[in-house]
């Protein structure tokens, strides 16, 4: 039986910098520290970040979270990438 899944919107780098206002440099320093999830291959070289799990980190980071609680964010994400695998 056909089973529809949920639509997921993929952005690429610049629109990431973009949305979190920071420099390419900036952005890979917070991947290095769990504090952005890392992008995903789409092939070719091509990499790219769901929207709704930086839109997650934005969040918590406007709601007063601290990096051990932004980390903790971005491994429940992480882990719902694998389970939708």
């Amino acid at each position: 039986m056909y089973q529809e899944t949920p639509f997921f919107k993929v952005i690429r780098k610049n629109e990431v910098m973009a949305v979190l206002g920071i420099s390419s440099t900036s952005l890979y320093r917070l991947i290095n520290d769990s504090l952005i999830p890392p992008p995903f291959s789409l092939g070719c070289r091509a990499v790219g970040w769901y929207e709704h799990e930086i839109n997650a980190v934005l969040k918590a980071r406007a709601a007063g979270r601290n990096n051990d609680q932004i980390r903790e964010l971005i491994g429940e994400l992480l882990n719902a990438r694998q389970k939708a695998a």
